[in-house]
């Protein structure tokens, strides 16, 4: 996960340029004998401690905080034709400074930065987080900083452990999504690490997303970058509904994208390994661990009235 929207994340998280293979980070999937990269178990910085992210969610040891509101949205609704690039490790959308996230017991409000995706060809294998151990196809993260002054009190405001905050959503195969097909389409466009592009089309954050009512089912834990130097400043938001793309826009980001200028490398399994949760604990939304599939409630009333019935008789 990358934090800043420049030309390429190796300059923001503080790393060697590209200009320097035998010390540039990469993902497993890349480390081999002729990219003498370094790969995750080779990472520096924070990434050897012990508040590291992605992590496995375990949903029935999640804990219920009545904190955990809804999220209040500010600019996600707005139309726009963004920039999108390939920065050598996924593919970025720059959001510019216009789209804010507040409430959802977050201490402070955010404004978002960009958004980029981890993916493999394979669709249940593709996520960095996992709910029950199960991955998913792709995973969104959207990344926001926080605005200086608008934590609830002075030392919230400089706690350097939530400076960052992403929003990431789980991705699972599905019927074709419209509103993604832009970016889908963009891919073509960006091949190369430094290539960026323009959409084509205008789309809104909330295009991107499930259903409204839905992001009000999330888990929240401490954690870190997922890319080096893997800094433990991010607060998590991982949300349990799965955004839905046909299966061909998924296998589009690992088909159309490169990790490297000749293209003999294609993009895919850019994911982090799983990290240890130690003794942290996972906080949950007011929603009792996984979605119950709608006509299941409605099953369950008349057999819950009959029971009531037996007891009161």
């Amino acid at each position: 996960m990358c934090t800043r929207h420049t030309d390429t994340c190796t300059h923001s998280l503080h790393i060697p340029p590209l200009s320097a293979p035998e010390s540039h980070w990469c993902y497993k999937t890349q480390a081999n004998a002729s990219n003498p990269c370094l790969g995750p178990d080779q990472w520096g910085g924070d990434c050897k401690k012990d508040r590291q992210s992605p992590i496995n969610i375990v949903t029935t040891k999640a804990q219920v905080d009545p904190h955990l509101g809804p999220f209040s949205f500010s600019g996600y609704d707005k139309k726009q034709k963004w920039t999108v690039q390939n920065n050598g490790h996924t593919v970025l959308m720059l959001l510019g400074d216009e789209a804010t996230v507040a409430g959802g017991g977050l201490a402070a409000q955010y404004r978002a930065t960009q958004l980029h995706l981890h993916w493999s060809k394979e669709l249940d294998a593709g996520s960095e987080h996992s709910l029950d151990g199960e991955h998913f196809a792709m995973e969104m993260h959207i990344v926001h900083e926080k605005e200086k002054g608008t934590s609830r009190n002075k030392k919230e405001d400089q706690d350097p452990q939530d400076e960052i905050a992403v929003l990431a959503f789980l991705v699972e195969a599905g019927s074709k999504n419209e509103g993604f097909q832009p970016l889908v389409e963009a891919l073509s466009d960006i091949p190369r690490p430094k290539m960026t592009t323009t959409i084509k089309d205008s789309i809104s954050l909330f295009d991107l997303l499930p259903e409204k009512e839905k992001l009000g089912y999330y888990f929240r834990y401490p954690g870190s970058l997922t890319t080096p130097g893997c800094e433990e400043k991010v607060v998590w938001t991982v949300f349990e509904e799965p955004i839905q793309l046909h299966r061909n826009q998924i296998l589009a980001f690992s088909e159309k994208l490169y990790y490297d200028n000749e293209q003999k490398q294609k993009m895919t399994d850019n994911i982090r390994p799983l990290q240890p949760r130690g003794k942290r604990q996972v906080l949950k939304s007011q929603a009792p661990g996984r979605l119950l599939p709608s006509p299941l409630p409605a099953l369950l009333f008349p057999t819950l009235t009959c029971l009531m019935a037996a007891v009161l008789r």
